[in-house]
């Protein structure tokens, strides 16, 4: 082993040991005297040498006047080849950061799976009293939404929370999330209004597909083979839990185009999401280490989609059944049941009450989610999202009111969640500390 030599010299001594030898003994951790002593004595400094087989310090210090106290007052040598407490110190920091922020995790993803049930059982009783009114509702969450998070943004910013700098970053990313949301939105409907219903839960598992392969491509993150396979058996357990029982032959009888458009739009989904992960990472760079306000992301989001929305609004109100000239006539209506109000008292019953507990928990979720995307990845968010589906299924059994008969469970519905809990704890599977990659819950 090659021996390490550190000098630590005063001003006065400098040039004394300067050509202080390297010096090596057999004896081990015997500090000596240096047979030289009274050489160095008359010139100012005295030598000490610590020696060892294999490590040899040599250090120098005034002699003249400095006691001992004022030595430890100066500055340390540096550590050669010793314990560093320092990294050991930075070490402990950064498991117990890991440790806080997985156990943040965990609690966003439970709240976004929470939410997402929540918010897929009320949008069923929510219809229950605007039946006749869907695409209000749909209009409803597109527009008031951009008020409620552009107030909420407000807020925000004169709290100091949301800065200049976070509202001068390019809006060019946030314009292509309004677009993606609003052909997304435009290739749901109208393959939904063809589809058979068990059909739309399978195809939504193509969602889990898009969104790995979009990470592997766009963000250059790697998967374990256990992420994958975790991932597989999520989607395989919700397919068996969903399609057991729903004849979903007639899937192949309504034709193979509303399927691919049903897939495609999922695909502009996971596009969204993986896009709105990249403003995040993006913006951490932009801001030195800061962190994007989240509701900065919502509103103009929203709003650009708004846009968008009202581009393909004539399209949009016809695949609801709507004729863009019976349009405003349509939404009066819409607003009046939603409202309870007028000649529709005796048509809308559970209005406003539904409508409104689906609008904030739908803005919950979305909130959640976007807040489960940020500090974890777009995978993570999306398998929460898709806990929630057969959790809602077995809801739709229970006896909830406005609904009349409750639902039966599919025959399969056990053996799909055995496969879909097993697939979830396969993917946030910890590999053993000398496996060759070290596993994040965020994928």
């Amino acid at each position: 082993m090659a021996a390490c030599c550190r000098r630590v010299t005063s001003p006065a001594a400098a040039a004394a040991v300067h050509h202080i030898p390297l010096r090596t003994s057999s004896s081990t951790n015997c500090l000596q005297v240096n047979q030289y002593r009274k050489f160095w004595q008359r010139r100012g400094a005295v030598e000490v040498v610590l020696r060892s087989k294999r490590l040899v310090i040599v250090a120098a210090a005034a002699a003249g006047g400095q006691d001992e106290d004022e030595a430890k007052k100066g500055k340390q040598p540096p550590r050669c080849c010793s314990f560093d407490r320092d990294a050991v110190t930075v070490a402990k920091g950064n498991s117990e950061e890991g440790v806080d922020r997985r156990s943040e995790v965990v609690v966003a993803a439970v709240a976004t799976v929470v939410l997402g049930v929540g918010n897929r059982v009320l949008y069923k009783l929510a219809l229950v009293p605007l039946k006749h009114y869907p695409f209000f509702l749909a209009q409803l969450a597109t527009f008031g939404y951009v008020i409620v998070y552009f107030s909420i943004l407000y807020i925000r910013y004169q709290a100091g929370k949301v800065t200049d700098e976070m509202l001068s970053l390019p809006k060019s990313p946030l314009i292509a999330i309004g677009l993606l949301e609003a052909l997304a939105a435009a290739a749901g409907m109208a393959s939904a209004a063809v589809l058979p219903g068990a059909a739309i839960p399978i195809l939504s598992q193509s969602f889990l597909v898009w969104q790995l392969g979009l990470s592997y491509i766009f963000l250059k993150r790697k998967y374990r083979f256990n992420q994958l396979f975790g991932c597989f058996l999520v989607a395989a357990g919700v397919l068996v839990t969903v399609a057991s029982g729903s004849g979903t032959g007639s899937m192949i009888t309504t034709g193979l185009f509303w399927s691919i458009l049903m897939i495609i739009s999922f695909f502009l989904q996971a596009a969204d999401t993986v896009l709105k992960e990249t403003i995040f990472l993006d913006a951490a760079q932009r801001l030195k280490g800061g962190s994007m306000d989240l509701f900065v992301v919502n509103s103009f989001g929203s709003a650009y989609q708004a846009v968008f929305i009202c581009l393909l609004l004539p399209f949009l109100s016809n695949l609801w059944g709507v004729p863009f000239g019976q349009l405003p006539s349509y939404l009066k209506d819409g607003a009046a049941c939603f409202l309870n109000i007028g000649t529709m008292t005796n048509r809308c019953d559970g209005a406003p009450l539904l409508p409104v507990l689906f609008v904030i928990v739908n803005m919950g979720f979305n909130i959640s989610l976007l807040h489960l995307l940020k500090i974890s990845s777009a995978v993570v968010s999306c398998l929460a999202s898709t806990l929630s589906v057969p959790i809602s299924v077995y809801l739709f059994t229970l006896p909830l009111p406005y609904l009349g008969v409750a639902s039966s469970l599919p025959p399969g519905f056990v053996a799909g969640a055995i496969i879909l809990v097993v697939g979830m704890l396969v993917y946030l599977w910890t590999p053993a500390p000398n496996s060759p990659s070290n596993p994040t819950l965020a994928g």
